[in-house]
């Protein structure tokens, strides 16, 4: 199975909450120690990519490594994340998934119903963040998949205003990984944001993928970081860990975030290839720990 159709399917499972995953009930958590973090980033992860974890066990691993954040848990888990005190930092599960988005005018009525309804549950479970994707193109032009886009995100932006839960939309590389997608590059997200013209609406921004697409991370972040409203993490090439096989300069990154006055989650959304998930998983957040 490649990435997309990996990545597809662990959307519709994280929205169902933690029965979607596995169990590995031979790690030893008490072996865990937290790590002395500075407190300049605040770290999450992604569900999806420990999927050998049930949501438990997630909950209980991180806060062994010393953060408390999860990225795209759905509904039917926050009550586990509750049980636990870690905060969801990316909500998921009004979306209909990567290649279906608001680009595309035949989709808006049920975006808008699904928004309508979820908007006012993250609130009410007492998160900030949800996520939505532009769609693919599917032979449309940039500037009409960015008009659709304003046009119907605007009809949930007074929804998540009265809320205070803010929307974001991913930027997504179409070289490697979702080939098509129309959000593949910040200037456009940063445009469709200013067409929008609400601080409800922001871009997930996501190091990796930005990597692929457009390249000089730092100046974008410099140049747009109050468009940007979260960021993921992950090596390049191979979407790994952040260690010395892959290219991207992680705690220079940090360090340019951090200057920028953010507050809101780095999280972790790379595929560990080491047996040692969750060493990999500490490793990283040690690395982008500045």
């Amino acid at each position: 199975m490649n990435f997309d159709s990996s990545r597809r399917l662990a959307f519709k499972k994280l929205a169902l909450g933690g029965a979607a995953f596995g169990s590995l009930t031979s790690f030893d958590f008490k072996e865990l120690n937290p790590l002395p973090l500075k407190g300049n980033i605040n770290h999450g992860v992604c569900a999806w990519t420990m999927p050998s974890l049930n949501l438990d066990e997630l909950c209980v691993a991180i806060k062994k490594i010393g953060f408390n954040a999860i990225d795209l848990v759905g509904p039917q888990g926050w009550d586990t994340l509750k049980k636990h005190g870690v905060d969801c930092s990316m909500c998921n599960g009004a979306e209909l998934g990567i290649p279906r988005g608001w680009n595309d005018p035949q989709y808006h009525e049920q975006l808008i119903k699904n928004y309508t309804e979820l908007i006012p549950q993250v609130a009410k479970y007492g998160y900030k963040n949800l996520i939505c994707f532009s769609g693919n193109r599917n032979g449309m032009d940039d500037e009409t998949g960015m008009k659709n886009c304003a046009e119907g995100l605007k009809k949930i932006m007074s929804v998540a205003e009265k809320h205070g839960v803010i929307i974001q939309m991913e930027l997504l590389n179409s070289k490697v990984n979702h080939k098509d997608y129309m959000c593949d590059l910040s200037p456009w997200g940063v445009e469709l944001c200013k067409m929008i013209g609400s601080e409800n609406f922001k871009l997930l921004f996501d190091i990796y993928h930005m990597q692929i697409d457009e390249g000089d991370i730092i100046r974008s972040i410099q140049t747009n970081h109050q468009y940007f409203g979260h960021y993921h993490t992950a090596g390049n090439p191979g979407r790994n860990e952040l260690d010395e096989n892959q290219e991207i300069n992680y705690p220079a990154v940090m360090r340019a975030i951090v200057a920028t006055g953010y507050k809101g989650y780095v999280s972790h959304e790379f595929i560990p290839k080491s047996e040692d998930k969750i060493a990999a998983l500490a490793q990283a957040v040690q690395v982008c720990d500045v």
